[in-house]
Formats: structure tokens, C-alpha cells, sequence
């Protein structure tokens, strides 16, 4: 992509309303604009972010073995009232009379929706288990809202939806969904701590959030330190065998991380003084068992091997997807911009072109752009007549990982720079040897 040809309109100045770092940097970055209060256009280089992340969670949601559908946005209010949440939810509920006089609302949240459609069309043990999930925008009217995208009204969530016949066999779907929060957010550079939660307008008795640390985060967090040495890797779990996904959430469910609303100070008193620790979190996603909350009052009923019928036991599981944009701002930035992971980033790397016009600059350039192009690594190519500096500093705002500089100099000696936005070293080397460089990063060498 040749930034002559793109629209990034990045901000010099500070907008005086952002008061976190990730909205700061969004609107500078020219990632996002306000359209009112809470509710945002994603402008090109957010957008393609904003795609990145949706990506790995449809990835790993599929490689879990959950299904993708997509449920409209507005839904009738019969199905809440059917329910008993219609009156229940409250005021975030944006609610709505259409022409014919039908009462009808923006979805905070799918599970009346989702039960509906289950007990349309499922009616035996035999189909399940199953887990249906989509990626939708959602609405819920803050109060107040702030921080950009991570306390807005409209946003994008993952909502996944299990049926079970048994409470044994959802609590399974339960850990399986734990399991594969904790390798999608280690995929976009993220640790993302499970705790133990309050369900909230949901239901249920089992929940856990997920919380990335961070001086912004909205939630007070009370943790065991040996947490945070915990790492996913890249373990090869088999998401059907019960035994693996349940060794998984007690490893990390079992040391003490609880939110400051189910905080239980003599269980965190008892952990050796020197690992308590207290911080603030971010929420990136929740996980819900709430057995047959939806699925008795609905009527959704399968029949058991032994012919009798019996309500399904069902989970919720969300993550929120435009929120993480935020969250991975708040975890990877200095104070030259965003630093963003390989597996998020909006363009893998960016090229800087120090003499715009000298045939040999641009020559190398173009060349270096195609090669990446065929391999499927489209960069950013800076191809205007703005000034070195000011090159190097919108680079640095937007964050890629990976910066070559192009300029005559170097060309003289056979070289350009390739610089990790993470680290700031630098390094020279052929064009070559850059492309491949890069290639061999993203795995495409």
C-alpha cells in the first residue's frame, strides 16, 4: 500500500477529550473517529487492525470446533419478555417500537436469540454437544461512556453459545472455551489472566473473566504473582478429551486472581506476603455456565437416550473484539506511539523512502514493496515528500513492527536499515536480504 494512495489522517496534537493512552493514540494514529458519545467509524488503518483480531478469534474458535454463525443486530422484544430479561436488563438496553407498533431492541447480547434458533431446530441428544458463535456489533447505552473504544456504546463482541445434555458435559465446553481464550489472546501478544468473576445480568454460578494488566484498567485486581509466569505456548490440546482442557483451567484458575468484586480477602491474606499483589485490569472477555437459566423458561428440550426430555444446559462465552484494539494499545506503546505485535499489526512492516524522486531510492523501493507484496506481506510504503523526520515519526505513532529505510547513502554501499519498532535496533543489510528478513518473520520465507 503506498501511502500517497491511502488515507491515514494522523493527528500532531493531543485531542484534549482522550484521557487514556490507547484513545489518545487511536484518534492521533488515525484509527478511529467519534460520531457521538461512545460510538466510533473505524477509519482504514483501525479497520484492518480491527479485521486482524477478528481473524484469530475466528481462527481459534474454529480449531476449538465451534461453529460461526451471524444474528442480526436488532431482535424482537417477545423473546426477552419470554425470557423474563426484557424488564429485567435495564437502561443500557436500547430499546425500540417499529412502524407496525412492535416492540423490538439493539442486542446488549444474543442468548434469547441463539435458544430460540436451537430449539427450532435441534430436538435430540444426539446433536450435541454444540457450540454456536458469531461476531456481531452490539449496543448497550452507557451511562457514561469513556476511553474510546474500550468503554463504548456500540461495539464489536465474539459471542459463543454451548448446548450440552448434561451439566457434566458443559462444564467441559466451559473449560474447552478457556482453553482457547488463553491461546487466541497469547497469539496477539497478550496475557490475558482468568479470574474469578461476577456473572452479572448474565446468570449463572460459573464465570471467569479474562483481564490484561494495565495502570487504565477499570477493574481492581487481587492476584498470586506466580500468575503471570504462566504461558500457553504452543501446546497441542486435544479439545475433546475432557481431562486436557480440565488440567488447563486448574493450572490457571488455581492460584489466587479474583476481580475486586468477588475479592475474598482471608483466601488472598493467606499467600506468602511476597507474592499478593493488587493492580488494575482490563476486561477482554468473559466465560459463562449458567446450566438451564434460558433453556427451561424458552422450552429448548432434547430428548436422552433413555426418551426422556429434558432442557439443555448452556454457556455464554464473549470476547470483546473492538475492545481489544484498546487493550492492546494500553499493553504495547511508549511514548513515541504504539507498538503492535506481528499478529495484529495493521501492515506487517513499513518502508521509508529518505529521497522520494531519486531514481535509485525509488527503483529499490518498488522493489522491495513488490517482493513482500507476492508473498502476501502487504507493507506500508511511504512514498510521499514529507521530511525524514516526520516519516520516522508517523511510523513510529502507527506502530508496525518493522521499518526498512531506504536512502542514498546506504544504496551507495549495497544497504538499506531494517529497524523493530519493539526494540529500536537496527541493522544493515542487502535489500535481499531485507525482503527475506521480513519473510522469514511472518513465516512466508
Amino acid at each position: 500500500m503506498r501511502l500517497s494512495r491511502y488515507f491515514l489522517p494522523v493527528l500532531k496534537e493531543t485531542p484534549s477529550d482522550a484521557q487514556i493512552v490507547s484513545h489518545r493514540l487511536m484518534l492521533r494514529a488515525g484509527m478511529i473517529r467519534q460520531q457521538a458519545a461512545g460510538i466510533y467509524s473505524w477509519l482504514p488503518l483501525g479497520y484492518r487492525v480491527l479485521r486482524n483480531i477478528e481473524r484469530i478469534v475466528h481462527e481459534e474458535q474454529q480449531r476449538a470446533g465451534h461453529i460461526p454463525v451471524l444474528m442480526p443486530t436488532v431482535q424482537p422484544a417477545d423473546l426477552w419478555q419470554e425470557s423474563g430479561r426484557y424488564n429485567a436488563y435495564g437502561p443500557e438496553m436500547l430499546r425500540i417500537r417499529d412502524r407496525h407498533d412492535r416492540d423490538m431492541l439493539y442486542g446488549p447480547t444474543n442468548e434469547e436469540m441463539i435458544t430460540d434458533i436451537f430449539r427450532t431446530h435441534v430436538s435430540s441428544y444426539r446433536d450435541l454437544p454444540l457450540t454456536l458463535y458469531h461476531i456481531q456489533w452490539k449496543f448497550r447505552d452507557e451511562v457514561r461512556p469513556r476511553f474510546g473504544v474500550m468503554r463504548g456504546r456500540e461495539f464489536l463482541m465474539k459471542d459463543g453459545y454451548t448446548f450440552d445434555v448434561s451439566k457434566e458435559a458443559a462444564l467441559h465446553a466451559y473449560n474447552r472455551h478457556l482453553v482457547s481464550y488463553l491461546r487466541t489472546y497469547e497469539r496477539m501478544g497478550l496475557q490475558a489472566i482468568p479470574m474469578r468473576a461476577d456473572s452479572g445480568p448474565i446468570g449463572g454460578d460459573n464465570t471467569h473473566e479474562f483481564l490484561v494488566l494495565a495502570d487504565t484498567g477499570e477493574s481492581e485486581v487481587f492476584y498470586d504473582s506466580e500468575i503471570t509466569d504462566l504461558r500457553f505456548g504452543d501446546r497441542d490440546i486435544d479439545y475433546d478429551d475432557p481431562a486436557q482442557c480440565r488440567a488447563v483451567l486448574e493450572e490457571f484458575t488455581s492460584r489466587y486472581a479474583r476481580t475486586d468484586e468477588t475479592h475474598d480477602p482471608e483466601a488472598f491474606a493467606r499467600i506468602p506476603t511476597e507474592r499478593q499483589r493488587t493492580a488494575r485490569g482490563i476486561e477482554v472477555g468473559q466465560i459463562f455456565y449458567f446450566g438451564t437459566k434460558y433453556s427451561e423458561p424458552m422450552g429448548a428440550m432434547v430428548q436422552t437416550a433413555d426418551g426422556i426430555q429434558v432442557p439443555v444446559h448452556m454457556g455464554s462465552h464473549g470476547i470483546g473484539v473492538s475492545r481489544l484494539a484498546g487493550a492492546l494499545i494500553e499493553a504495547n506503546h511508549d511514548d513515541r506511539g504504539i507498538v503492535w505485535p506481528e499478529e495484529v499489526a495493521p501492515f506487517p512492516c513499513g518502508i521509508v523512502n529518505l529521497r522520494q524522486g531519486d531514481g535509485n531510492c525509488d527503483s529499490v523501493c518498488e522493489a522491495i514493496h513488490g517482493q513482500l507484496s507476492a508473498r502476501g506481506l502487504e507493507p506500508l510504503y511511504d512514498d510521499t515528500d514529507e521530511r525524514a523526520g516526520a516519516k520516522f515519526a508517523s511510523m513510529d505513532l502507527i506502530g508496525l513492527p518493522w521499518r526498512i529505510t531506504v536512502g542514498p547513502r546506504g544504496l551507495k554501499s549495497g544497504t538499506v536499515e531494517v529497524t523493530s519498532r519493539r526494540t529500536g535496533d537496527s541493522e544493515e543489510m542487502s535489500p535481499e536480504a531485507a525482503v527475506a528478513r521480513i519473510a522469514d518473520i511472518y513465516g512466508r520465507g
